[in-house]
């Protein structure tokens, strides 16, 4: 059985490059660090400016890599399904952002996996609770009052 060493990285999608955090963890391993990141920025494009955890499992023997690509932050994909640079530093008092519900359930379709909720609905509440950190309304109201709709029914449609 051959060795494997996996290295986890956070990187920017699209723009990993052979300086830290990769080059130092992967130089030592002997691979072709350009190939890695060449392939890291293929898979990652799709979240470009957004932090991207990247998992990449090297054979220390062939020097054979495989790279898989984790789920961006809840707020990493708020913050760029809103095309803003970032949440609100003063999230009560300064909103920086408006979703519309289906935004809502977009984001948790791409995210579900990783979320701790059971129902569709449950992870639109779960992804309501960034809203509110980050300051963002959807609909135009505070994503509590938002949570309180879905539990009383309001957006059954929406989860169909």
């Amino acid at each position: 059985m051959a060795d494997k060493k996996v290295v986890e990285v956070i990187v920017s999608g699209g723009q990993a490059n052979a300086g830290p955090p990769l080059g130092p963890a992967l130089g030592p391993l002997g691979v072709n660090i350009v190939a890695i990141v060449n392939k890291i920025n293929e898979v990652t494009k799709a979240y470009a400016g957004m932090k991207v955890p990247v998992k990449v499992a090297v054979d220390t023997e062939d020097k054979t890599f495989e790279v898989t690509v984790g789920t961006p932050t809840a707020s990493a994909l708020i913050v760029a399904e809103l095309k803003i640079e970032k949440g609100s530093g003063t999230p009560n008092s300064v909103k920086v952002g408006d979703l519309t519900m289906e935004q809502i359930v977009k984001i948790a379709q791409i995210k579900g996996p990783q979320l701790l909720a059971p129902t569709p609905k449950a992870a639109a509440k779960e992804l309501l609770g960034t809203c509110v950190s980050i300051g963002v309304t959807v609909e135009g109201k505070d994503p509590r009052d938002v949570q309180k709709e879905i539990d009383e029914g309001n957006y059954d449609k929406v989860f169909a």
